[in-house]
């Protein structure tokens, strides 16, 4: 049988022993009071999040990708963080990846038993060719799923960097992996619900490793997203302010500089700023390695 009596995810909160009985607001206040461990436990773990980030940044200045795998709501966390960087970085899908024990149907409706698994985990990764360069992030908020367990025994035989993140210590996935990321938020508000702390606690630190890298590659100048894929009207309006505050020159200057420039945010920006044509602007981007302020400078 399964011991989950040693995990601090499935403790009981003595905070909330009376959750039953309180009022909407004492549950809003308390699940608040909550949530602001999560802040701590991460900040304790900041040092192994910045060696992830560079390990993520590593593999994509390589041309291999960041992996992520989960079961349940820690596989949902890494799904979602893998599908927001394409509009948000201009990154191509293929380069960062997010495996969800179950396939894609277990994003909306759950699998049961696909967790429990080390062949699954090991079969979902190896069919994706995984190599050396490749960094594979497994996530388990109690720490010891074995699809998990699985993946990240398989990536490390290939000879690619792991990183575990789960939300117990000496968990056994960190035990499997590189680097063990734990920050440790305590016991829910509802006993063993950890989308609740942990779910938030490892959105956090994904957060921080996919944004980290994708900054360290170039994909930020200053702070404004300057490879923002314009595939709406809302980031189309975006790309024209991304422009207008990069350079200090109005929205129209910033039009007729995207138009140019085919609505490439970081060529529209180089050329403004260099005062020069499209194609040094793109020739500058390329020498760079598509870093504006080196481009610039």
């Amino acid at each position: 049988m399964i011991d989950l009596t040693k995990l601090s995810t499935e403790a009981r909160n003595e905070r909330t022993w009376a959750l039953d009985s309180m009022t909407s607001l004492q549950i809003a206040t308390a699940m608040n009071e909550e949530d602001g461990r999560v802040i701590e436990a991460v900040r304790l773990v900041l040092p192994k999040i910045a060696e992830a980030i560079d390990w993520a940044t590593d593999a994509l200045e390589s041309g291999a990708r960041i992996i992520y795998m989960g079961a349940g709501t820690s596989g949902r966390l890494g799904v979602l963080d893998a599908v927001e960087c394409p509009p948000t970085f201009g990154v191509d899908p293929s380069r960062v990846v997010g495996l969800i024990a179950g396939g894609e149907g277990a994003f909306v409706k759950a699998v049961e038993g696909a967790e429990d698994s080390m062949e699954l985990g090991e079969g979902d990764l190896s069919g994706l060719d995984v190599s050396k360069d490749d960094i594979v992030i497994g996530l388990a908020a109690s720490g010891r799923t074995p699809y998990v367990i699985g993946g990240l025994r398989y990536a490390r035989s290939v000879g690619c960097k792991t990183v575990a993140i789960a939300c117990n210590a000496d968990s056994a996935i960190g035990r499997e992996a590189d680097l063990a990321i734990e920050p440790v938020p305590g016991p829910e508000v509802l006993t063993g619900s950890t989308r609740l702390k942990a779910g938030t606690a490892q959105k956090l630190v994904l957060n921080m490793i996919s944004t980290g890298s994708m900054v360290r590659v170039g994909k930020a100048y200053q702070n404004l997203m300057v490879d923002v894929q314009a595939t709406n009207e809302k980031l189309v309006a975006r790309s024209r302010n991304i422009v207008a505050e990069a350079c200090g020159c109005t929205v129209e200057q910033a039009m007729e500089a995207l138009d140019r420039a085919g609505g490439h945010v970081k060529t529209a920006i180089v050329s403004i700023l260099l005062d020069c044509d499209v194609d040094t602007a793109r020739a500058r981007l390329e020498e760079s390695r598509g870093h504006v302020r080196d481009a610039i400078s």
